[in-house]
């Protein structure tokens, strides 16, 4: 009998579906990294063995984090289905064309659903929106249940209920850099919604303007 060139001789063929998870593995081994949360939903792994690298990370999270900004939520329609994921980097880049950016971590599993669509909405969150801004960071696979949202005019990226206001972009330029990548997007249109405080991110926590 010829084996399959993916799998082991004398390896079950369906023996990947009970494989432990990566989490689990990582649980029996040791903590071998030191996870800096850098973002909301983004971590980091620095190993924790070296102690410079750790200190540095750290230094690197409490220094930027005392630059406040706002927090979005990045959305899109991959495959007939909506995807989003939190990002705390957005920011405006040129008035003529009309070009914003945002900065996913190469380790998103929204972006590349997002650089297939080709487009996406910015959607600047409101004081009260905490709760779907954890929601959006985390890795779970139905994000979007229970959350209002209706398609934009231009792409049809899902606007969220309640959201400031927001920018329908289409994808102009990805420029990687270091362990993120630099999406560039020209603006089709945008609006603002209300007059809310908006949600802010300082120092690892979530604030507002009061």
């Amino acid at each position: 009998m010829t084996s399959s060139p993916e799998i082991p001789e004398g390896m079950s063929p369906d023996a990947r579906e009970s494989w432990p998870s990566p989490e689990l593995i990582s649980s029996w081994l040791g903590d071998v990294d030191f996870d800096v949360e850098w973002r909301p939903g983004e971590v980091s792994g620095v190993h924790a063995d070296d102690e410079e690298a750790v200190a540095r990370a750290r230094t690197f999270r409490d220094v930027l984090g005392s630059f406040a900004s706002g927090v979005t939520v990045v959305t899109a329609v991959s495959g007939g289905e909506p995807v989003g994921m939190t990002c705390q980097s957005f920011s405006s880049v040129s008035l003529d064309p009309p070009l914003v950016l945002f900065i996913p971590a190469k380790t998103s599993r929204a972006w590349p659903l997002m650089q297939r669509a080709g487009r996406f909405c910015v959607n600047f969150l409101a004081h009260d929106q905490a709760e779907l801004s954890n929601a959006m960071a985390s890795r779970g696979n139905d994000k979007f249940a229970g959350v209002g949202w209706e398609p934009t005019s231009q792409t049809g990226s899902p606007l969220l209920h309640g959201a400031l206001g927001y920018v329908d972009c289409a994808i102009h330029a990805v420029h990687e850099a270091g362990d993120h990548y630099v999406v560039i997007g020209r603006v089709l249109d945008l609006a603002l919604h209300g007059p809310e405080q908006p949600l802010l991110f300082y120092r690892g926590k979530y604030a507002t303007t009061d």
